[in-house]
């Protein structure tokens, strides 16, 4: 499950349809590692956005932090992060153990 919690910056319906839509590949890797649970927070700070994502699942839990100038930059760079690492879990936990 995902969930958007604008803070100091309110989204427009298409920002949050687009990143919905560039966050879909890390929903389903998060569901195939299971007890998936992404939390992202998004900020205004002077002319910057900064987002936060919070990322629970079955192999753990972490954080990814990220600002930038313009609001798809900062999306983007989320997405990839979060994915990213996600990924590693997801080998981490079908690596045969040693």
């Amino acid at each position: 499950m995902i969930k958007l919690q604008p803070g100091n910056c309110a989204l427009k319906p298409s920002q949050r349809r687009q990143l919905f839509a560039w966050l879909r590949r890390a929903a389903q890797m998060g569901e195939r590692v299971g007890d998936f649970l992404l939390t992202i927070t998004v900020r205004r700070i002077g002319h910057m956005y900064e987002m936060v994502a919070s990322v629970h699942d079955s192999a753990g839990d972490f954080a990814v932090r990220t600002r930038g100038r313009t609001w798809r930059d900062v999306c983007r760079e989320i997405v990839r992060s979060v994915l990213t690492r996600l990924h590693t879990q997801r080998l981490a936990l079908t690596a045969p153990a040693a």
